[in-house]
């Protein structure tokens, strides 16, 4: 199926996900990861109409990014080494995976003065041990501790749920970091605006949504998967 009609499909999904919520469907944002698929197949997602693209790798990521220079907002959603940030700033508007320190100190320290970078802090809300972020309870001390950094800019949340057979199984997750969210918003940091939330994939997005998601990260059932 072409991408044009998965996507018809999905924002149909999201139309009556955001009616069941009482929400404004122009409030959620589908993010295309195109990880699995080629530049090609990236190019028909652009020309289908989605603005935001989203690659977890640096090297495959800058690559397709730079195929395209003019077109999209491109989202880095995997876990980032600080090594690689250098490569990572130059060619990416959002940051998906803050979850220490070390990273916002690199990112601070590549970024020209006056610029900053917008950056989710990922959370480990359901405490799996195979997932990274911070727990709950170390997000507020570390987005205070971000103030030191002037190229930070924390627009929002994210999260990943457990892979699980029914995703209502998964609602509580996406809720949980919703309402952390409100907390971290209504302290009113200027460096953390903290107004958004990504959370939810392909499997799990309609509830992710019901819950508060601004971006839903979907790669298998929009784009499908090509490559390894």
């Amino acid at each position: 199926m072409s991408v044009k009609d998965q996507l018809k499909q999905i924002q149909e999904q999201v139309n009556e996900a955001c009616e069941r919520a009482g929400r404004n469907p122009h409030d959620v944002h589908i993010i295309a990861v195109t990880k699995y698929v080629s530049e090609a197949r990236t190019r028909e997602a652009l020309e289908a109409g989605i603005t935001h693209i989203g690659e977890n790798r640096v090297e495959g990521g800058v690559e397709k990014r730079r195929a395209f220079p003019n077109e999209g907002t491109w989202h880095f959603i995997g876990s980032l080494q600080s090594k690689k940030v250098k490569k990572m700033i130059a060619d990416f508007d959002y940051l998906h995976s803050l979850d220490r320190l070390s990273l916002a100190k690199e990112i601070d320290r590549r970024l020209p003065d006056g610029q900053a970078l917008n950056c989710f802090v990922q959370v480990n809300v359901s405490g799996e041990q195979s997932k990274s972020g911070l727990k709950p309870e170390e997000v507020l001390p570390f987005i205070e501790e971000l103030q030191t950094y002037p190229s930070i800019r924390v627009v929002g949340l994210m999260t990943m749920a457990p892979f699980v057979e029914d995703p209502e199984d998964t609602r509580w997750v996406f809720r949980e970091l919703r309402h952390l969210r409100d907390e971290v918003q209504a302290k009113r940091f200027d460096h953390a605006p903290c107004s958004e939330l990504s959370m939810g994939m392909s499997n799990d997005f309609i509830v992710a949504i019901e819950e508060g998601a601004t971006f839903v990260r979907i790669g298998t059932a929009l784009v499908g998967k090509e490559v390894d």
